[in-house]
């Protein structure tokens, strides 16, 4: 019996229930995130960065709260922000959204240029600091791009309780790393007809009981 099987059954399952249509929901509101303005796209690259070594659902309350502050609070007023509410890294995160902030107006005009999300994520690796592949590629799915895996501690926990990669011995992937684990997400993409960006949503919601984004 492939070992995939019984993790595919498992999301078949799910796909049958009404946690389908809280998925495929959140999926559309990804869509239409990205037709909107470079400021729109630019506030959800800070949600991305301020979720790394964070929770999810601290960066929603966060981004909520910053709102357009993120477009123009300078580097002082966004860390002592962070501070209050709460943030591990008010200073490094601060520091990475300040430096960021040059490509405000024009990060949906700079994305476009490029035809592949593998290409997409390349260049905010390179050129937006604090974003790995893995807060890349969930910055991307956030904006409506559906091909590209977001591999957290949640994803591998999955993977590993289900006999499909052995568990990596650093918390922090390598490259080489995270793009295997992505192939072995692609074949499940595949096996069970969804993008990853749904993928990944499936398999929170089964490892955490929420559908965040």
């Amino acid at each position: 019996m492939n070992k995939m099987n019984s993790l595919i059954q498992k999301i078949q399952n799910l796909k049958n229930q009404d946690i389908k249509n809280v998925i495929d929901l959140r999926v559309r509101e990804f869509s239409e995130l990205g037709k909107k303005s470079s400021n729109e796209i630019f506030k959800e690259l800070c949600f991305c960065l301020l979720t790394a070594n964070y929770s999810a659902s601290g960066g929603v309350r966060i981004q909520n709260e910053i709102g357009d502050g993120f477009l123009n609070l300078n580097e002082t007023e966004l860390a002592k922000k962070l501070a209050v509410l709460g943030h591990r890294f008010p200073n490094a995160r601060a520091k990475f959204i300040f430096e960021a902030q040059k490509h405000k107006d024009n990060i949906k005009e700079i994305l476009n240029q490029y035809s592949t999300d593998n290409e997409k994520r390349e260049w905010l690796v390179k050129n937006i600091k604090g974003l790995g592949f893995k807060e890349a590629s969930h910055f991307l799915r956030n904006i409506g791009f559906n091909n590209l895996a977001i591999i957290d501690f949640h994803i591998i926990d999955i993977l590993v309780k289900n006999n499909l990669i052995d568990k990596p011995k650093n918390k922090s992937l390598t490259i080489k790393k995270y793009l295997e684990i992505e192939n072995t997400l692609k074949e499940l993409a595949y096996k069970t007809k969804l993008s990853f960006g749904e993928l990944d949503l499936y398999l929170w919601y089964m490892e955490t009981g929420k559908v965040l984004k």
